[in-house]
């Protein structure tokens, strides 16, 4: 491991030469790309750096004790840094053997989200569009972009089914621990009882496909224009300019009404198909390694249950991982870091713990 570490540290010191080359600073392409790989190789170097650093006071530390001649007091001290530096090692280098687990590929994309409502009928609708809300404020907090591509109102403000594009770097790599069946436990707003309803929202996140990955024959596309529906008011088209999109060989379908623009609306509908496109590639390669898949989490199993909303308790409750927060309010104003970051957690330490048993890793 530590042998891969130098190499990392080296290339980082190199690449931080090239940056102050005026050859590359005039390259734009050349100076975003290495950047990018600074960037990348940064909490690996950092966390490399602090081990050395560690390592170092706990060897000096060690050899002042073994010269004797010290003081009850300094002994006493020198033996407390001891024992507090090899536990500060052991945690960092856990922690390298996690950064240096190998990457999802799709985590720097762009990312499309899709909610269904499921079981609940109008309150699954309504329980939509507050997912929508966390997920937006979420995404604007962290810098992202926010674009809506379709959507299906309800008459009470829900919605059957909304998808939208998430834009940034990063956007998949925190979103996409969300796919699966969201469940909800409330007083519904259409419920004059007052009774506890439990109703379900299905949400699918899919990384944003490049063209290089998806070759789509355009034979095999039926498109169609209709006006834009909706609840009423001013926002619905009394132009054709909405566009569906079949991709006959598979039966997918994805919708676009969300500009005025037929145009626009088709290309925001052929990225849609794209990475529905992608994720079933990536949905077959995953079933063929699913025997040796132990862990949930970020599987994207959209029939998994992985989330429950509890109202009258304030509690959020994450299945997969068993962490229940009692801050549903906070939650759903989009302060989600602590619960993606327990996720990750959790993926990460999953697939270093697989490596170990596969031995990878030899604990040094």
């Amino acid at each position: 491991m530590f042998e891969k570490l130098e190499v990392f540290k080296k290339r980082y010191d190199e690449l931080n030469r090239q940056l102050y080359d005026p050859q590359i600073v005039n390259d734009q392409e050349k100076y975003t790309a290495i950047m990018k790989e600074q960037k990348n190789l940064l909490p690996i170097v950092e966390k490399y750096e602090s081990y050395i650093k560690c390592k170092n006071n706990l060897e000096e530390a060690r050899e002042i004790l073994n010269e004797g001649g010290v003081d009850k007091d300094f002994r006493d001290m020198l033996e407390n840094e001891v024992n507090e530096s090899r536990e500060r090692l052991e945690e960092l280098s856990s922690e390298l053997k996690i950064l240096l687990l190998p990457k999802d590929p799709n985590d720097d994309r762009n990312v499309i989200i899709e909610i269904r409502g499921g079981a609940g009928g109008e309150e699954a609708a309504l329980f939509s569009g507050v997912l929508y809300r966390m997920y937006s404020m979420y995404a604007e907090a962290k810098g992202f972009k926010v674009e809506l591509l379709n959507a299906s109102e309800t008459e009470l403000g829900g919605y059957k089914e909304i998808s939208f594009m998430i834009k940034g770097d990063g956007a998949y790599s925190r979103f996409k621990y969300e796919s699966g069946v969201h469940r909800v436990q409330r007083v519904p707003e259409t419920e004059a009882q007052g009774r506890i309803h439990t109703s379900t929202v299905t949400v699918a996140v899919l990384p944003e496909a490049e063209d290089v990955e998806v070759d789509i024959n355009p034979s095999d596309l039926q498109i169609d224009t209709f006006r834009a529906s909706g609840a009423g008011g001013q926002h619905v088209n009394k132009t054709e300019s909405a566009i569906r999109i079949t991709h006959l060989p598979t039966g997918l379908v994805v919708e676009c009404q969300d500009e005025r623009s037929q145009y626009k609306n088709k290309d925001k509908a052929m990225k849609a198909l794209k990475s529905k496109l992608l994720e079933a590639k990536m949905r077959e390669q995953s079933d063929a390694v699913a025997q040796e898949r132990k862990m949930q989490v970020g599987s994207g199993d959209r029939s998994e249950r992985i989330r429950t909303y509890n109202y009258p308790q304030g509690r959020m409750t994450d299945h997969r991982i068993g962490l229940t927060l009692y801050r549903l309010e906070d939650i759903l104003n989009g302060n989600i870091d602590e619960v993606i970051d327990a996720l990750i957690t959790a993926d990460r330490t999953a697939k270093l713990q697989a490596s170990i048993e596969k031995g990878n890793y030899d604990g040094n």
